[in-house]
């Protein structure tokens, strides 16, 4: 009688059949588990990066079209705790400057921050999960599970086009476009530390999350089986923790 082959303790488990680059994007949508156990066996990250990068310049096309930078520009140093202290003209000269840079800001975010996030949230989360989890998990693994579980965030840059251009200029929030996080429901006097926080609790970073605790749990599953959600939360508490305390002092 044949014996089943044995798997590997601690290696990523591999599907029995591969996953095209583009059914690992729709896979992790609708079949995360096993789209990520695949993701974990052969990593791959360039494909959701470079379409986020699509999106992303598409968004900023959008805004610089839709959006009025310069009353953007006004707004933001009316709200400034500074704003006292400037005289008319540096308010002006602020304000042209804001109006100036604004758009390019837009462009330059929107090309740069697919790759620098999955560089830089892969290189945090592959340090945590093997410093406290003993993942034992490569920088490929890690950025190719990242740069999938962003990119259910596509469909927050999709709405916010749709918002863009059915809402009116200049009633647009551009701190919270989507109503999709706790504060998007908090009066605007709510303070600046606790509005940060509220904004963090949002869906798409839970879904982010869990994608990514899934991930992990691929790699290795007899070390981070039941603690790869808490880990990946840890990491976020202390993000929004940072966040939250910037607010606190600038506010």
């Amino acid at each position: 009688m044949a014996t089943p082959p044995v798997v590997a303790s601690g290696a990523p488990e591999i599907p029995s059949g591969p996953i095209n680059h583009f059914g690992r994007l729709i896979g992790v949508f609708f079949s995360p588990k096993s789209t990520l156990e695949d993701i974990a066996a052969r990593p791959s990250w360039i494909l959701p990066v470079a379409l986020m990068t699509v999106l992303g310049l598409a968004v900023a096309f959008v805004m610089n079209q839709k959006i009025d930078w310069r009353d953007v520009a006004a707004k933001r140093i009316e709200e400034s705790p500074r704003a006292a202290n400037l005289s008319p003209e540096q308010k002006e000269q602020q304000i042209a400057m804001g109006a100036k840079i604004s758009p390019g800001f837009a462009y330059g975010f929107g090309l740069a921050w697919p790759i620098l996030q999955a560089l830089i949230v892969g290189a945090v989360l592959l340090l945590a999960y093997n410093v406290i989890g003993g993942a034992n998990a490569r920088f490929a693994t890690s950025m190719g599970i990242v740069s999938h579980a962003y990119f259910p965030w596509i469909l927050y840059s999709l709405f916010f086009i749709i918002v863009l251009y059915l809402k009116a200029p200049g009633t647009v929030d551009l701190d919270n476009p989507i109503a999709t996080n706790v504060g998007a429901f908090l009066p605007d006097s709510t303070p600046k530390a606790v509005m940060s926080l509220a904004k963090s609790i949002d869906i798409f970073s839970f879904w982010t999350m869990l994608l990514v605790s899934i991930g992990f749990t691929a790699v290795n599953a007899k070390k981070l089986q039941g603690k790869a959600f808490g880990i990946v939360l840890s990491v976020w508490a202390v993000f929004v923790a940072c966040k939250a305390g910037l607010a606190w002092i600038f506010s």
